[in-house]
């Protein structure tokens, strides 16, 4: 099974290179639509914490009154929907459009044309090469950085390490959940392809408990009680360690596809599972709460856990990034 695996891992890599280097090389065409543009992505498969940081760049600019729009592929939305990122941003950020399209230099041209947009947010754009853009934030997951060392299918990375190399930020999210020492080695690895790339380090901080009707709690609300905890993300391990240190008592986790649809079958399945584990509430993220719609499930109560981001390192750094994009910001 590994030799297959490495098999199909060298031809993925190799495609990526071969594209990469389309584009490195003028090959392929890169197009600019006329305002800043700003990407956040990964260079890994799975979650990062993506959302948290595009909606505090988003709010970054806003505070500056910039007209800001989302630009996203739309992945996991059914024809005509918006995905689950979406919608938990169109919550958080009312204020902001979110345009989704496959083609994400048409999606980017029509924010600027409907809504007057003086900024693009590229939400998960790192692979997507087209759309020329100003600054390229990349996440690294302090809980699996390098995606066990190799290209997808043998590992979780979406192209070699070396495409690091076109990063302007790296940004260690989940930063607190490790150590000093394991930080550094993170920092240390990544700058050998990330050279120009300014690090930043960054945490995601619980805000509360929100329900679906709009009702919030304190976090207190969970701590030392019986939960039953489900997700449809990219990254539940990080999820049970962020109720565990706000002190919940996680009696089990359930852990569904990134992006899942949730149907009436899995409401009924996650009513008789919380019944048979005698918890106090239901806890999922707010990707999963925006889906549900639901303010209890077999008459427990469902709460979603509100994520920020706190930048605890290299904040200034990062901020002077973003603050030289604001010349070119054009009435």
């Amino acid at each position: 099974m590994r030799t297959l695996l490495r098999g199909a891992e060298t031809g993925y890599a190799a495609a990526m290179r071969w594209r990469n280097f389309r584009y490195d090389s003028g090959r392929a065409r890169i197009e600019r639509v006329g305002v800043p543009v700003i990407s956040v992505g990964n260079i890994t498969l799975g979650g990062t914490g993506k959302t948290p940081m595009v909606e505090w760049l988003a709010r970054w600019y806003r505070a500056r009154n910039v007209r800001v729009a989302l630009v996203s592929r739309g992945y996991g939305a059914e024809q005509g929907a918006a995905n689950d990122e979406a919608l938990e941003l169109e919550e958080r950020l009312p204020d902001v459009p979110h345009v989704q399209n496959a083609d994400r230099v048409a999606a980017a041209k029509m924010a600027i044309e409907e809504f007057e947009s003086q900024l693009i947010l590229l939400d998960d754009g790192f692979q997507h090469r087209r759309l020329a853009r100003d600054l390229d934030i990349v996440l690294l997951d302090a809980l699996e950085p390098f995606g066990f060392g190799h290209v997808f299918p043998r590992g979780t990375l979406r192209e070699p390490l070396g495409g690091l190399s076109r990063a302007d930020i790296v940004v260690l999210s989940r930063a607190d959940l490790v150590d000093t020492g394991e930080r550094a080695a993170i920092a240390v690895q990544a700058r050998g392809d990330a050279r120009r790339a300014t690090w930043i380090e960054a945490e995601h901080r619980p805000l509360g408990l929100v329900a679906a009707d709009g009702r919030q709690e304190a976090i207190e609300a969970i701590a030392d009680r019986r939960v039953a905890a489900f997700c449809g993300i990219g990254n539940p391990a990080g999820f049970r360690r962020t109720l565990a240190r706000v002190g919940a008592e996680v009696v089990d986790l359930r852990e569904f596809a990134d992006h899942h649809a949730y149907t009436r079958d899995d409401v009924a399945g996650l009513a008789a599972w919380s019944a048979a584990l005698d918890v106090a509430a239901l806890v999922c993220t707010a990707k999963d709460l925006v889906k549900l719609r639901l303010n209890d499930i077999g008459g427990r109560p469902l709460w979603a856990l509100a994520i920020g981001l706190e930048i605890s390192a290299g904040g200034d750094e990062l901020e002077a990034r973003l603050a030289r994009l604001l010349p070119q910001v054009t009435e």
